[in-house]
């Protein structure tokens, strides 16, 4: 019948006309929402002061120290955490501060025996030999001190405050030897930048992944040497109110990377995506994806590792 074909074109045109309805995931609340159009503007005026800087290192001084003392009952540790320039100037002073000490302590000897009266006299016996003056008192210091040992100017047997004053000095120096050579070699062999090889994703993306909205970012290592027990875990540095109404600034929240699954350990041979699940226990599903751009906020990675050359163990944090 020729109403029939009718019908029956009609209803091939809506079947061919009618869109493909493609079923999709349940999504949070963040990744339903759309952006304000303004947001582009809004982000570009904030100016965000980081906890983290891009290189690692805290964005934190501290103020108000009323205890310093306390940072002199752990010298080494302040002495290795100095910057070079100070590390340095330091070292070099030192010495020389324990080379003029002892070289005063030399001269006085010589001055209060009266070898300063006989000078050039054959018949008189000094402490030192051809020790004229403060010069050579210091000159003979650093041979004592560094066992250099020129010949030129020799302690003898009749001064015996001298032959305490030489056992004491070669004590000492052997202290401030081990000592300042001990916190060189420290802040010299300090794998920090083995860091400068490690290299992060500039920005954070937060996308589907096997159906799961994930935060995910890159890390990859530009060396040919490994990183020997490389794990990763990361913070989020948000400050936040409790029900009691108590401020707490830049709060402290563990972001599962796959601490529970061993997804955290990495063998770090080519980059790697690391992958958050916002879920309900992630700190991010309460915050909405229009909210996201305008949260006081920062993610702070930590990738911890032991450089395989010299099994030093280093941290960094950054992101």
């Amino acid at each position: 019948m020729p109403g029939a074909n009718v019908l029956e074109e009609d209803s091939m045109e809506q079947d061919i006309e009618s869109p493909v309805t493609i079923h999709q995931p349940k999504l949070p609340k963040q990744a339903r929402e759309d952006l304000p159009k303004n947001l582009n503007k809004e982000c570009a005026k904030r100016k965000i002061q980081r906890y983290v800087r891009k290189d690692g290192k805290c964005n934190v001084h501290h103020g108000n120290v009323r205890e310093t003392y306390r940072y002199l009952t752990d010298i080494f540790t302040t002495l290795v955490d100095l910057k070079w320039r100070f590390n340095l100037l330091i070292f070099v002073m030192v010495y020389t501060v324990t080379w003029l000490f002892f070289g005063m302590i030399w001269w006085l000897i010589a001055y209060m025996r009266g070898d300063m009266d006989h000078i050039g006299d054959s018949t008189w016996t000094p402490c030192v030999s051809n020790l004229n003056g403060f010069v050579s008192a210091f000159l003979f210091s650093i041979e004592t001190e560094t066992t250099i040992g020129y010949g030129y100017r020799v302690i003898t047997d009749k001064c015996p405050e001298g032959i305490v004053l030489l056992l004491i000095q070669s004590v000492l120096g052997s202290i401030v030897n081990a000592f300042m050579v001990g916190c060189m070699f420290v802040k010299i062999s300090q794998p920090k930048k083995r860091a400068e090889t490690l290299v992060f994703s500039t920005n954070a993306v937060i996308s589907m992944r096997d159906g799961k909205l994930c935060l995910m970012f890159r890390v990859g290592d530009l060396r040919n040497s490994h990183i020997v027990e490389a794990s990763i875990r990361a913070k989020l540095i948000k400050s936040k109110q409790t029900k009691e109404g108590e401020f707490i600034p830049l709060n402290q929240t563990d972001i599962n990377v796959g601490y529970y699954t061993g997804d955290d350990r990495l063998f770090l041979v080519s980059p790697l995506i690391i992958s958050h699940e916002i879920n309900q226990q992630s700190p991010f599903w309460e915050i909405s994806k229009a909210q996201l751009p305008k949260e006081e906020l920062e993610i702070v990675v930590i990738l911890e590792g032991m450089v395989e050359a010299t099994d030093c163990p280093f941290g960094l944090g950054i992101m």
